[in-house]
């Protein structure tokens, strides 16, 4: 179990620092309304990779291609959105009090979920990496298959929630530079959502 348990760390670990769409909307999120509202978003990977797992162990392998370009589609489109909606946020910072609703802390979750839903990186990721090796040691042992997901997810979701309380101090006294990250943020999203429909057009 020790050996499923350390491969899950170091790929969770992986997951949370490399640069991608979740990470920026969860940096315009920290920055819109502070860490504390958003550290419940960095949980988002626990609700859409129940079904992303499913569908890769059990369906995707039988999908042809255009299943993933038509993900990309739609989740560019997305990004696009969230682009707009932190370039928005950035527009009008200085009449933000950062003490936001509950209503839009559960909004900014279910945003974060359908961030990583349709980004076509976790199903990738699922499908040549993480399935196989999650499968193996299923075979072997439940508690191999269980020491996998349990040191994945920990590190995953801890390194995003690390990642979501270190920008969220650190930006917490200069409202220029928490525009500033917000620009960045909304940059960073733009560019993630036009390169999904790059590499769809790319392909054609």
């Amino acid at each position: 179990m020790l050996v499923y348990l350390l491969q899950g760390l170091t790929l969770g670990i992986s997951g949370a620092v490399m640069p991608g769409p979740l990470q920026a909307f969860l940096l315009a999120q920290t920055l819109r309304q502070g860490w504390k509202r958003t550290i419940p978003a960095a949980m988002a990977p626990l609700i859409s990779d129940g079904p992303i797992i499913l569908l890769v162990l059990l369906v995707l392998t039988r999908l042809p291609n255009s299943f993933l370009v038509g993900l990309r589609l739609v989740g560019g489109a997305f990004l696009l959105y969230l682009a707009w909606d932190a370039y928005q946020a950035c527009r009008t910072a200085a009449e933000q009090t950062n003490e936001p609703s509950p209503s839009l802390v559960s909004a900014s979750v279910w945003k974060a979920v359908l961030t990583n839903f349709l980004n076509p990186n976790p199903y990738i990721f699922w499908s040549i990496l993480a399935g196989p090796i999650l499968l193996s040691g299923w075979q072997e042992s439940a508690w191999n298959g269980v020491g996998f997901i349990l040191g994945m997810y920990g590190a995953l979701v801890g390194g995003l929630a690390l990642f979501v309380y270190l920008f969220g101090t650190a930006t917490q006294q200069s409202w220029r530079l928490r525009q500033t990250l917000t620009l960045v943020s909304a940059v960073a999203l733009l560019g993630f959502g036009l390169f999904q429909f790059w590499w769809v057009l790319s392909r054609l």
